[in-house]
């Protein structure tokens, strides 16, 4: 008998069914998907979160959100979801433009006041601030520090646990945007040591170790230098650091799966924990991730599909 080939399913949703549906209105021009998808989600940041966001990245080369808003104007989620469209469509021109090319500073105002007005619309909702946040880093000099402290504090007074909003926060301290990777790793640090267990903050640890990553290769450009970036992952530091968001996280957490939200953090800490050759706590993650699998981080260091498929069969899963 033939065994069947495990095949992994890096379904860009994460298995969100009612997400998939909803963006397969987007491709027809419909918004009343979108409508009573965020509906139904309601006060479940998580998801509302992760629904918002990708929904936001198959708009912005449509006007479906514009249809929808013009429909119903005074529609929280319409507004919501615009201002991520509008995120969205600034970080596509500034990715068109190159790195360290400024857009044009019209384009990421009227992200902002999309974000803002959204959040007056939506006072409980920490989703508008996520993506004010996200924003505030397309700014050549960011933003002033009272300015993103204030934005940081209405979203961290509506969702103290929001690994999303916790990112973005992360992505402009790094060295690639406002930064420095001191101050990156000790906002990450700082955020998972107040976390509580069962949490997926700690995981931002992981975030901050590929950004870190990320920044070493565009410096060696390709040269002889970036081989030596294998020990990043293999130090004392941070395979400590796998363990320890994997005790803190995952370890003793109660019954469950993991939500599709989660489920590109999982792939970071499982990353992570391969990456640095921590063969117990890797099969514990692989075994939790099963066939579901997101292309990032693993396409930062090779063939996302050839690298867990090569530690499952390493790992004997």
């Amino acid at each position: 008998m033939v065994r069947d080939r495990f095949t992994l399913d890096f379904d860009p949703d994460c298995g969100d069914a009612p997400l998939t549906d909803a963006r397969h209105d987007i491709v027809i021009g419909r918004w009343q998907g979108l409508r009573d998808l965020l509906r139904a989600t309601g006060p479940d940041w998580l998801s509302r979160g992760h629904r918002v966001r990708l929904l936001a990245q198959a708009c912005a080369g449509s006007s479906t959100a514009e249809s929808w808003l013009a429909a119903e104007p005074h529609s929280g989620d319409a507004l919501v979801l615009r201002a991520a469209t509008e995120t969205a469509r600034a970080f596509q021109l500034a990715i068109a433009a190159g790195r360290g090319v400024p857009i044009e500073q019209q384009r990421i105002d009227t992200a902002v006041l999309a974000c803002l007005q959204a959040a007056d619309a939506c006072p409980d909702d920490p989703t508008p601030w996520i993506s004010l946040i996200s924003v505030a880093r397309l700014y050549p000099s960011g933003v002033r520090r009272q300015e993103l402290a204030r934005w940081w504090d209405e979203l961290h007074r509506r969702d103290p646990y929001s690994v999303e909003g916790h990112l973005q926060i992360l992505h402009y301290y790094s060295n690639r945007w406002h930064g420095t990777h001191g101050l990156m790793y000790d906002f990450a640090r700082d955020a998972a040591g107040v976390a509580p267990p069962g949490c997926a903050l700690p995981v931002l640890v992981q975030y901050a170790r590929v950004e870190e990553y990320r920044y070493a290769l565009d410096a060696a450009k390709g040269r002889q230098s970036a081989v030596g970036l294998a020990e990043h992952w293999t130090h004392d530091g941070a395979v400590s650091d796998v363990r320890r968001t994997w005790q803190r996280w995952l370890a003793d957490r109660p019954g469950g799966g993991i939500a599709p939200g989660e489920l590109r953090d999982l792939n970071y800490l499982t990353h992570a924990a391969c990456q640095a050759g921590l063969t117990d706590v890797a099969g514990a993650l692989l075994r939790i991730q099963g066939a579901r699998a997101t292309r990032t981080p693993w396409s930062y260091t090779g063939d996302p599909d050839r690298q867990i498929l090569k530690w499952r069969k390493e790992l004997r899963l």
